[in-house]
């Protein structure tokens, strides 16, 4: 086989005692053992460079036709790239497999150490890899697009970009916030640009005296005279609650995603101008206070308190003990001393007596 000739090759040229004998060497020997060879193994020559140059253009037209197939798909660009890098890949690792199996080399060790490679790499990565399939998933199930207006467990604003690992959120405050996909996918997600409309609703307290025919039709005013307003569906308003100090009125209406703000902020200005302009009062909280007038008995202890005892603490017996135990010592000491002179007192007088 070719590959067996190669190594045999090889070999050949490695040994260190080739350059010693070369000269010596049967040069017709050895290129009649590779005319023997070549017209031997002709035809597994022959496979493997047709396998090599057919194998490739075979490759490049099954690459071409996956990208013209996935063209007209409706997934989103970056979806379609990742999908042809992976055939890509596939597709060149068989055609380098049968590569190697035409050279008589046995592929099934290489297929168990790929698949090993494969699996150790998987484990490591296994949060990118994590990451990378639910960002398949968000392009491919078109969760949301750039430029929509999105809340991903608390962070809100407009998607800035989006890949296959991560998406990066633009704040209102002009911070970019970049969220792993896996994150976004395991969390409630709120698009507010999924579709082309969207609801406004708005609360304004009024006064319990408040004639509320006459309120909703001040705001009714205000609403129409907004051209960004949907008349159709019709505007609600409505009494929603009976606060403690004030009756609640609640405003449906209906605008295009991208005038959701602005529509917010007109309305909101200009209600409370015309609720003042025809004295509709917006109450502040209210507290009731009433006063008593009964006598209130009140019970107490007519004895005197007591005398202040100072409390005897720890730190201070210990104190008290190490200042008698002082005054002891000092007692002993003054003993010992008398003592001591008594025996001097009494030595001397035996001296004297036994001189006498």
């Amino acid at each position: 086989m070719i590959y067996a000739f190669f190594v045999k090759l090889a070999i050949l040229f490695c040994n260190k005692n080739f350059f010693s004998y070369n000269i010596d060497m049967d040069w017709a020997a050895i290129w009649q053992d590779i005319k023997d060879f070549f017209t031997g193994n002709g035809w597994a020559i022959l496979g493997f460079f047709v396998t090599l140059v057919v194998g490739f253009i075979i490759v490049k037209l099954l690459i071409r036709l996956c990208r013209k197939l996935l063209s007209k798909t409706k997934l989103e660009r970056i979806a379609q790239k990742f999908i042809l890098s992976i055939i890509k890949v596939a597709l060149y690792l068989i055609w380098i497999l049968i590569l190697l199996s035409e050279l008589g080399i046995s592929i099934t060790g290489i297929v168990a150490a790929l698949s090993a490679a494969v699996l150790a790499i998987g484990l490591a990565l296994q949060d990118s890899l994590a990451n990378l399939a639910n960002g398949i998933i968000i392009v491919s199930g078109k969760y949301f697009k750039e430029g929509d207006y999105i809340n991903v467990d608390g962070v809100e604003g407009t998607v800035r970009n989006i890949n296959l690992l991560s998406t990066t959120i633009l704040t209102n405050d002009n911070k970019a916030i970049t969220l792993p996909n896996s994150h976004i996918v395991n969390n409630p997600m709120t698009n507010f640009n999924k579709e082309k409309t969207r609801r406004l609703d708005l609360l304004f307290d009024v006064d319990y005296a408040t004639d509320i025919e006459k309120a909703k039709k001040v705001a009714l005013d205000v609403i129409q005279s907004d051209g960004r307003v949907y008349l159709d569906p019709k505007p609600f308003l409505g009494l929603k609650k009976l606060n403690e100090s004030s009756l609640q009125l609640a405003i449906n209406v209906w605008v295009d995603c991208e005038d959701y703000w602005d529509v917010y902020y007109y309305l909101t200005e200009n209600i409370f101008n015309e609720f003042k302009r025809n004295k509709i009062s917006i109450p502040f909280n209210q507290l009731e206070v009433r006063l008593r007038n009964d006598n209130v008995k009140m019970p107490f202890n007519k004895a005197p308190l007591p005398a202040r005892k100072e409390k005897v603490r720890q730190q201070e017996k210990k104190q008290n003990l190490f200042e008698i135990g002082l005054e002891n010592i000092k007692k002993h000491k003054k003993h010992a001393k008398k003592a001591e002179k008594q025996l001097k007192k009494l030595e001397k007088q035996s001296q004297k007596d036994k001189k006498e």
